[in-house]
């Protein structure tokens, strides 16, 4: 929570920015040092890697805390991230699923929805086998009574990696963990999240060789693919000054109208489940008064209208790619959030953490490997758990731009089951840490 080193969000963006260029400079070499870094290490994951050491150096910081000539500490956070991803991260969702093919997402088949809820089923039993593992070298650890109970702290990563940040919310007002405690679960949240990305985005560059390895069949994913990049060869055309104000006009209006709608609905839903007498029943459908749970799900489904119109047409004038460029920015932004140092912080929970996650990833590549799913569904319904809507599109279109709305639907599907599925897992949790 040190002050960092530039606090101006008009300084950091451009940091970001000349970070992100870096990349794509560097990425575009064909020989050299560079083309050989990149065969190995995606330059999606530098979008992120670089912001992240320009944070663990105290350069910039998406929090920090000052002390006014009061002497009172006050609390500054920089607005990027919020920004990105309530203006940008919709934006890009609508652009990159203006040509969507929902015929051919369909025919991708039930794998996705496999991987999607083996991935839940993984984080759900993870937690408990975590706390079993743990408390037999450190029982400390995973210990605590009432409100101070590590599995009441461990409840709210639950609610987050399963569905979002409203259900992790909802999980902290079911089980009423100390909120002085609180901050130390967010940071697991924070660093074990950002590690599995990582890896995932790295998984990403050796993607012919894993699905190798799993005997995937990606026909109907190549398909999709295919389908598109033909789309857009016989639209395409050199994009005039118009043709990018009217890209951004229906980008940037379809994302107004999901916050003025979406404000409005979490509102009604809001009053709606505050008369549901069961706190229990409250809080699993609490997800319904997120207004960025409706932002994105009005976001999708405005553009997946618009891909039976006309509008489908300006994929040939570079709508994907521009909604791209809204990915990376977002994506530096989340690697923003990451400070290293903060691995060597609570390490004991950070390792319940990680124990927990392998079990999650272990179960997926089981799974994987045992139906021949691509890497393309574990790690898309994996990011469609742990990180939700605002990073499982980031991890579909560094497969394809035209992939994200998949990311994208798991991901509110995430939210729907997140709270039952974290519930559950608490139950699992509270029961192995009294074994």
């Amino acid at each position: 929570m040190k002050t960092p080193l530039f606090t101006n969000d008009a300084i950091v963006f451009g940091i970001l920015m000349i970070s992100l260029g870096f990349v794509f400079y560097t990425e575009s070499k064909t020989s050299g040092f560079w083309h050989k870094f990149y065969k190995i290490v995606p330059g999606l994951f530098m979008a992120y890697f670089i912001p992240a050491i320009f944070t663990t150096l105290g350069v910039i910081s998406p929090e920090w805390e000052t002390t006014s000539t009061a002497g009172e500490v006050v609390k500054n956070k920089s607005q990027l991230y919020y920004v990105s991803s309530r203006f940008l991260l919709p934006a890009a969702l609508v652009l990159m699923t203006l040509s969507i093919d929902l015929k051919a997402i369909f025919n991708l088949g039930s794998k996705a929805l496999i991987m999607f809820f083996t991935g839940t089923v993984g984080i759900v039993i993870g937690g408990p086998i975590a706390i079993l593992l743990i408390s037999a070298v450190s029982p400390e650890t995973v210990g605590g009574a009432g409100f101070d109970a590590v599995w009441r702290g461990l409840s709210t990563l639950a609610g987050s990696w399963i569905g979002g940040g409203a259900n992790q919310t909802a999980m902290l007002e079911i089980y009423q963990y100390n909120p002085a405690k609180y901050g130390g679960m967010v940071f697991v949240d924070i660093v074990v999240a950002n590690i599995w990305m990582a890896i995932l985005l790295i998984g990403i560059g050796k993607k012919d060789k894993i699905n190798k390895w799993l005997k995937a069949d990606t026909s109907a994913i190549e398909d999709l693919k295919e389908r598109v990049s033909n789309f857009t060869q016989s639209v395409k055309r050199t994009p005039t000054l118009t043709n990018f104000m009217i890209m951004l006009a229906i980008a940037f209006g379809t994302v107004g109208l999901g916050h003025l709608v979406g404000a409005y609905l979490s509102d009604v839903f809001s009053s709606l489940t505050a008369n549901i007498e069961s706190q229990t029943w409250r809080s699993i459908f609490s997800f319904l008064g997120s207004s960025f749970f409706w932002l994105i799900s009005i976001s999708t489904i405005v553009a997946v209208i618009l891909s039976f119109t006309k509008a489908k047409n300006y994929e040939g004038a570079g709508a994907s790619k521009i909604g791209s460029i809204f990915i990376y920015v977002l994506v530096a932004t989340i690697g923003m959030k990451m400070d290293l140092t903060l691995i060597f912080e609570n390490v004991n929970l950070i390792f319940i953490g990680l124990v927990w996650m392998s079990i999650h990833a272990g179960l997926l590549i089981l799974v994987a490997k045992l139906i021949r799913a691509p890497y393309f569904f574990l790690a898309v319904a994996s990011q469609a758990n742990v990180g939700g809507a605002a990073s499982a599109p980031i991890v579909a279109q560094a497969f394809h731009p035209s992939l994200a709305t998949v990311g994208v639907l798991l991901a509110v599907f995430g939210y729907a089951i997140g709270t039952i599925g974290a519930i559950v897992c608490t139950i699992l949790m509270e029961i192995a840490s009294k074994v």
